[in-house]
């Protein structure tokens, strides 16, 4: 264990015990990420699911599955990357959050980006991607390039992607996802 990733494993204990979310009070597991500490990608989804609130750990399920096969279509494993999600708590029956929700949980996220310090920020999903491009469509800013300067994480480079969910249930949104997931090493070649 990197001393990176045991400052990230400690983060994430303290967090775990001071976070103040009402979802943890439902949940089974807090589920607060998993993957490499010094990381050049961050993946965040919305929220734990069924899965994930049973085992601990973020996108184990069929998106999870597709996720791990675009990730290997671009040579990389989960162990190249870290992936968390905005709440670190199942919602119950999997609704959407709710705003003081994701606030509560928010400082941890950022506490995790600002200690990975990753050179792309990847939100899956219009949920995700509403936490850092404010009302912007999804459909409109998906497999693009965004810089932004954000309080409490500073500059940051955003790339948008589907949920891989969405490609379980639109066939067609399977294509996109891998056409827009091709481009993540020229990018990253390209931020630095």
């Amino acid at each position: 264990m990197t001393i990176k990733q045991k400052h990230l494993h400690e983060l994430n204990q303290k967090m775990a015990e001071e976070c103040q979310c009402a979802l943890k009070s439902t949940a089974i597991n807090v589920v607060p990420g998993e993957g490499n500490a010094d990381a050049d990608i961050l993946f965040i989804g919305e929220a734990p699911g069924k899965k994930e609130d049973e085992q601990g750990k973020p996108f184990i399920g069929a998106a999870g599955k597709f996720l791990n096969e675009m990730l290997a279509s671009i040579g990389l494993k989960r162990e190249d990357i870290y992936i968390t999600n905005v709440v670190k708590y199942r919602p119950p029956g999997n609704r959407d959050p709710l705003p003081d929700e994701v606030a509560d949980c928010l400082p941890w996220l950022e506490a995790q980006i600002q200690l990975i310090k990753p050179k792309l920020i990847v939100p899956l999903g219009r949920h995700a991607m509403e936490r850092f491009l404010k009302g912007k469509k999804i459909s409109e800013v998906h497999g693009q390039l965004f810089e932004i300067k954000m309080p409490h994480i500073g500059k940051r480079n955003f790339y948008t992607l589907y949920h891989p969910a969405a490609a379980l249930y639109n066939g067609s949104m399977r294509k996109v996802l891998l056409e827009d997931f091709s481009r993540i090493p020229k990018l990253l070649k390209k931020i630095q």
